[in-house]
């Protein structure tokens, strides 16, 4: 049996994990999460607040203010911290709009906090991550799958987000594992903001129409994208790299 085979989570109490967005929804699950495995967690958001609420709920945790959008603000963040085993871009905004109800501005926005983001980051832990033989789980959306109608400018930044996963594990075969997430439509603070923004007034309706729209008849939960993000980041998954796994509903299979 091969020592990876017989390799546990045993030695993850020593590991350390940063979640960008980690002080609200997908992120503060997958924070929690990986605070249940016994990882020491920072929990990095721009809002200081959320974060640290999060991470006074944690056992080993600790918040970190950063915006991921702000290179100047990245390097800063991680000039405070030591060593880094696992990373989880999750930190992201969504629009809708076709192509020609897109202003740059907003283009321009979505593309800075979804992808530059990504790329700051991922820069700036790099050394660390090498460092630990490292993973990096990348948070896109089946947005970077598909096309999807009005999301011209997500679509275009999860799409992104996906190729700079693949990149990077076929740079980095053997000093690094990097892999993507892509989710459906997950209840959570995000879709809670939509429905706000663009439906206000009629957001039961519409949330009553997002569940029929998925092929399992309801929206995912934020534990599910947490628990796969624990398993990609764990031994057993030792041999997966490069991969962006769809975890919505049967959306992308209908």
């Amino acid at each position: 049996m091969s020592t990876v085979a017989n390799t546990t989570y045993q030695s993850s109490q020593t590991k350390t994990a940063l979640i960008t967005g980690g002080g609200s929804g997908i992120g503060e699950a997958i924070c929690r999460k990986l605070g249940q495995e016994g990882l020491r967690v920072i929990v990095a958001d721009l809002d200081m607040a959320a974060a640290t609420r999060v991470a006074s709920e944690l056992p080993n945790a600790r918040p970190l203010h950063i915006d991921v959008g702000s290179e100047e603000s990245v390097a800063a963040a991680t000039a405070g911290i030591d060593g880094l085993d696992i990373l989880v871009n999750n930190a992201g905004v969504g629009m809708v709009g076709s192509i020609a109800e897109t202003e740059t501005a907003e283009f321009e926005r979505v593309m800075r906090v979804n992808v530059n983001s990504v790329f700051y980051v991922t820069r700036s832990f790099l050394p660390k991550l090498l460092a630990a033989r490292g993973s990096i789980i990348n948070i896109a959306s089946v947005a970077g799958l598909v096309g999807i109608k009005r999301r011209f400018a997500y679509c275009a930044s999860k799409g992104a987000v996906v190729a700079m996963t693949r990149q990077l594990a076929v740079e980095y075969p053997r000093e690094l594992r990097v892999n993507c997430i892509c989710p459906g439509t997950i209840d959570s603070p995000f879709v809670a903001g939509y429905l706000a923004k663009y439906h206000a007034g009629e957001e039961e309706k519409v949330r009553a129409e997002l569940n029929d729209r998925q092929p399992v008849g309801r929206l995912g939960h934020p534990s599910e994208v947490a628990a796969l993000v624990r398993y990609l980041c764990s031994p057993e998954a030792d041999f997966m790299h490069g991969a962006a796994l769809a975890l919505d509903g049967g959306w992308t299979a209908a």
